[in-house]
C-alpha cells in the first residue's frame, strides 16, 4: 500500500512539474525580443485581426470572447499556412510546443470564461501573443529569404 502512494505522489508530481515546465517555456519564447518586429507588416499585408484583438482585450471593457478567439484562430491558419507554403522551413520544437500551448489555450478559455471573463481575457491575450509571434517569424524568414 505504502509503494502505491509512493508511485502516485511521484508520478503526479512528476505530471504537474512538466506542466511548469512547458508553460514556463512557452511563456519564456513569448517573452524573447527580436531586434525587428514584423508583425505588423505581416497583420497588415494579410489582413490579420490579432492585433485588433490585444488593443480590444486591454481596454477593459466587455467584449464578446467567442469572436474574438474565432478571429484569432483565423488569423493563426492564416500565418502557419504562410509560414508552411512560403518558408518551406519545418516547424521547430518551439513552433510546436506554441502550436499546442495555442490549442491549450483555446480549450481554456471555451471553459473558463463561463466562469470568470477576466480568465478567458487572459487566455486570449496569450493566443494573441502566440499568433504575433508566428507572424514576427513569418516577417523574419521572409525578410532572410528577401535578402538571399
Amino acid at each position: 500500500m505504502l509503494e502505491l502512494i509512493v508511485t502516485l505522489v511521484i508520478t503526479v508530481s512528476s505530471v504537474l512539474m512538466l506542466g511548469y515546465w512547458f508553460r514556463y517555456s512557452c511563456l519564456l519564447i513569448l517573452s524573447a525580443k527580436t531586434t525587428r518586429d514584423y508583425a505588423l507588416d505581416i497583420a497588415t499585408a494579410n489582413q490579420l485581426s490579432f492585433l485588433q484583438v490585444q488593443t480590444e482585450l486591454r481596454d477593459q471593457r466587455p467584449a464578446d470572447l467567442d469572436r474574438l478567439q474565432a478571429s484569432l484562430d483565423r488569423d493563426l491558419a492564416v500565418v502557419t499556412y504562410l509560414i508552411q507554403h512560403a518558408s518551406g522551413q519545418e516547424w521547430g520544437l518551439e513552433d510546436r510546443m506554441l502550436q499546442l500551448n495555442y490549442r491549450l489555450m483555446g480549450a481554456w478559455c471555451r471553459v473558463s470564461q463561463r466562469f470568470s471573463a477576466e480568465a478567458g481575457r487572459r487566455a486570449l491575450d496569450e493566443m494573441s501573443m502566440i499568433v504575433s509571434h508566428f507572424a514576427n517569424v513569418m516577417g523574419e524568414r521572409a525578410a532572410v529569404g528577401a535578402a538571399a
